[in-house]
Protein backbone atom coordinates (compact mmCIF):
# COMPACT_ATOMS: atom_id res chain seq x y z
CA UNK A 1 0.00 0.00 0.00
CA UNK A 2 1.04 3.51 -0.27
CA UNK A 3 1.56 3.77 3.20
CA UNK A 4 3.76 0.51 3.77
CA UNK A 5 6.04 2.55 0.77
CA UNK A 6 6.08 5.35 2.91
CA UNK A 7 7.52 3.25 6.18
CA UNK A 8 9.93 0.57 4.40
CA UNK A 9 13.20 1.81 2.55
CA UNK A 10 13.05 1.70 -1.15
CA UNK A 11 15.42 -0.65 -1.29
CA UNK A 12 13.59 -3.13 1.11
CA UNK A 13 10.65 -2.74 -1.79
CA UNK A 14 12.53 -3.82 -4.16
CA UNK A 15 14.48 -6.72 -2.82
CA UNK A 16 11.45 -7.72 -1.76
CA UNK A 17 10.47 -7.72 -5.44
CA UNK A 18 13.08 -9.61 -6.49
CA UNK A 19 13.46 -11.81 -3.94
CA UNK A 20 16.91 -10.60 -2.30
CA UNK A 21 16.11 -10.75 1.10
CA UNK A 22 15.14 -13.89 3.22
CA UNK A 23 11.29 -14.80 1.77
CA UNK A 24 10.33 -15.50 5.56
CA UNK A 25 11.67 -12.11 6.52
CA UNK A 26 9.53 -9.89 4.00
CA UNK A 27 6.59 -12.29 5.45
CA UNK A 28 7.20 -11.08 8.85
CA UNK A 29 7.71 -7.85 7.98
CA UNK A 30 4.46 -7.30 6.18
CA UNK A 31 2.46 -8.74 9.38
CA UNK A 32 4.97 -6.65 11.80
CA UNK A 33 3.72 -3.64 9.48
CA UNK A 34 0.12 -4.93 9.16
CA UNK A 35 -0.85 -5.48 12.84
CA UNK A 36 0.86 -2.05 13.84
CA UNK A 37 -0.96 -0.13 11.41
CA UNK A 38 -3.53 -2.05 9.74
CA UNK A 39 -7.39 -1.61 9.84
CA UNK A 40 -9.22 -5.26 10.04
CA UNK A 41 -12.46 -5.10 9.23
CA UNK A 42 -14.72 -8.09 9.21
CA UNK A 43 -17.51 -8.42 7.25
CA UNK A 44 -19.57 -11.32 8.51
CA UNK A 45 -22.49 -13.39 7.01
CA UNK A 46 -25.65 -12.46 8.65
CA UNK A 47 -29.53 -14.08 8.01
CA UNK A 48 -31.79 -12.25 5.33
CA UNK A 49 -33.87 -11.26 8.26
CA UNK A 50 -30.70 -9.46 9.53
CA UNK A 51 -29.78 -8.45 6.31
CA UNK A 52 -33.09 -6.84 5.47
CA UNK A 53 -33.10 -5.05 9.15
CA UNK A 54 -30.03 -3.22 8.44
CA UNK A 55 -31.05 -2.13 5.09
CA UNK A 56 -34.63 -1.13 6.85
CA UNK A 57 -32.52 0.78 9.24
CA UNK A 58 -30.70 2.65 6.66
CA UNK A 59 -33.64 3.76 4.66
CA UNK A 60 -35.21 4.95 8.16
CA UNK A 61 -31.86 6.82 8.87
CA UNK A 62 -31.57 8.33 5.97
CA UNK A 63 -35.20 9.17 4.86
CA UNK A 64 -35.51 6.71 2.19
CA UNK A 65 -39.15 5.53 1.50
CA UNK A 66 -39.57 2.44 -0.74
CA UNK A 67 -42.65 0.17 -0.87
CA UNK A 68 -41.56 -3.11 2.02
CA UNK A 69 -42.16 -5.43 -1.02
CA UNK A 70 -39.47 -3.77 -4.16
CA UNK A 71 -37.25 -3.21 -1.23
CA UNK A 72 -37.38 -7.01 -0.39
CA UNK A 73 -37.57 -8.15 -3.99
CA UNK A 74 -34.59 -6.04 -4.77
CA UNK A 75 -32.58 -6.18 -2.31
CA UNK A 76 -32.71 -10.08 -2.58
CA UNK A 77 -31.88 -9.46 -6.03
CA UNK A 78 -28.68 -7.41 -4.79
CA UNK A 79 -27.20 -10.07 -2.38
CA UNK A 80 -28.19 -12.77 -4.64
CA UNK A 81 -25.78 -11.15 -7.79
CA UNK A 82 -23.11 -10.53 -5.09
CA UNK A 83 -23.66 -13.69 -3.50
CA UNK A 84 -22.86 -12.95 -0.21
CA UNK A 85 -25.42 -11.26 2.39
CA UNK A 86 -23.19 -9.07 5.02
CA UNK A 87 -23.21 -5.89 6.65
CA UNK A 88 -20.94 -4.39 3.86
CA UNK A 89 -23.86 -5.56 1.17
CA UNK A 90 -26.58 -4.32 2.93
CA UNK A 91 -24.50 -0.79 2.76
CA UNK A 92 -23.97 -1.49 -0.84
CA UNK A 93 -27.12 -1.91 -1.51
CA UNK A 94 -28.83 0.84 0.26
CA UNK A 95 -25.98 3.60 -1.22
CA UNK A 96 -27.16 2.29 -4.78
CA UNK A 97 -30.79 2.88 -3.75
CA UNK A 98 -30.28 6.06 -2.05
CA UNK A 99 -28.33 6.95 -5.30
CA UNK A 100 -31.48 5.88 -7.81
CA UNK A 101 -34.05 7.80 -5.76
CA UNK A 102 -31.70 10.97 -5.72
CA UNK A 103 -30.50 10.89 -1.77
CA UNK A 104 -27.14 12.04 -1.06
CA UNK A 105 -25.25 10.35 1.73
Amino acid sequence: TSNRRHLMPRDMIENERSSAINPSEAVEEKVSLSDRFGLWLGFHPCSQDEYLAMIRGYCAAWGVAIDEDTLRAEAIEWQATRGARSGRVAWQFFTDLAGRRGVRL
